[in-house]
């Protein structure tokens, strides 16, 4: 479904998405439409069997309200590629298996620059560098980005709006009756509020 004939460069944006709201696809439509990136999956990453799974919507539940919310936005496509790798899993065994799934296509990073500040300490980073583009949007958070990501010709940071939505305070403000509707696509809203999603 995801692969075609023609080559393209692909941003990667994991995430839960627990749910995905108008924050992502904020993100995700600025950064595919002011950068060199032709398209952008958001990969559903799936529950870690050795965590809690606490607030968690089942896997398959989370990838249909992305491919809801992303129905029309023909450069953001929904992705499950994660769901057959085994877990606990990492970002790097991620890429491999991708880029052996769909070697026609070149496969970059999206990541908030919070995440830039802790990338030093990911599995085999080195690797990731090596082989693919990272491209960073701006968040507000505490501590520095390592000197050696300076001017690193593989990291693009993208002016971006700033957007602190949090789907933990969505979850909460759902369960507690508040009014979320405006922070969610409507096809997202109406099906959780159709599912009694997050509502205990």
């Amino acid at each position: 479904m995801l692969q075609s004939l023609k080559m393209k460069n692909i941003g990667l944006y994991f995430g839960t998405f627990n749910p995905i709201h108008i924050g992502h696809l904020i993100i995700a439509n600025h950064m595919v439409e002011h950068s060199d990136l032709d398209e952008i999956w958001m990969v559903v990453t799936p529950h870690n069997p050795l965590k809690k799974k606490s607030t968690l919507l089942a896997d398959n539940h989370r990838l249909d309200l992305v491919y809801r919310a992303t129905e029309n936005y023909p450069k953001i496509k929904p992705s499950n590629i994660e769901f057959s790798l085994p877990q606990p899993n990492y970002t790097v065994h991620t890429l491999a298996h991708i880029i052996e799934k769909y070697p026609a296509h070149s496969f970059s990073l999206i990541m908030g620059e919070d995440n830039l500040k802790s990338f030093h300490k990911w599995k085999n980073y080195t690797t990731i560098l090596a082989h693919h583009h990272i491209y960073v949007y701006p968040r507000i958070s505490r501590g520095n980005i390592e000197t050696r990501f300076d001017n690193h010709t593989k990291i693009h940071r993208i002016e971006a709006p700033i957007v602190e939505i949090s789907s933990t305070k969505i979850r909460e403000g759902i369960k507690t009756q508040k009014n979320t509707r405006p922070l969610l696509p409507e096809p997202v809203w109406e099906y959780i509020d159709e599912m009694n999603f997050y509502k205990k």
